[in-house]
């Protein structure tokens, strides 16, 4: 899996794959220094001498896994300092995974469909992290907030869909917490098809 610094465009392709599939599965993200060569130009000897500074970011998990690409200011993930007097950076590694992404406008309906298999769900998020999903025809001041998550949009949606050959899934506030009032969301969700249990 490659190592990537977070402030740069995370981006799942695999081009064997069918265009829909080529899903990020984020294995390790942390705030630190591991390595004295990364990340350490113009950087004084005591300012990167300290490999042992480690802190887990789960929440790049949270909101990267099941897109096909994942990108996020790191101002914005409020990360504490692991070590002060330390220079830091973020590193990611993931890998790609098979699944399927499907993004509803507000208001709108998606069915998810496996056909003979059955659903589980690898994320889900409603609201907006860019300001061109779903944009048409919609004034620039309600799709200026692209940090916008509702936290329980992913048991939500895993609660109505794991396990079922299809769901219909509704992008609305009716249905989950509205995070941004005021600003146009979407629902976006990723899933795989799963063989069936035997016997189900």
């Amino acid at each position: 899996s490659p190592l990537l610094n977070l402030n740069k465009l995370h981006i799942c392709i695999h081009t064997r794959m069918p265009t829909d599939t080529g899903l990020i599965n984020v294995t390790s993200a942390i705030y630190g220094r591991t390595d004295k060569r990364i990340c350490t130009t113009g950087r004084p000897y005591s300012e990167i001498q300290n490999t042992a500074c480690v802190l887990k970011i789960p929440i790049i998990s949270a909101r990267c896994n099941g897109l096909r690409q994942c990108e996020f200011k790191t101002d914005a993930l409020g990360s504490p300092d692991p070590c002060y007097g330390t220079y830091k950076y973020y590193n990611t590694t993931y890998s790609c995974i098979e699944g399927h992404v499907s993004v509803t406008c507000e208001d709108g309906y998606s069915t998810l469909d496996c056909g003979n298999d059955v659903i589980q769900i690898i994320n889900a998020n409603y609201g907006r992290t860019d300001s061109t999903t779903c944009s048409h025809g919609l004034p620039g001041t309600i799709l200026a907030d692209t940090n916008c998550y509702a936290s329980d949009t992913l048991s939500i949606v895993a609660a109505e869909c794991n396990g079922k050959s299809s769901c219909t899934v509704r992008a609305s506030y009716t249905i989950f917490k509205d995070p941004c009032f005021g600003t146009s969301k979407y629902l976006t969700v990723s899933h795989h098809c799963l063989p069936r249990p035997v016997g189900k």
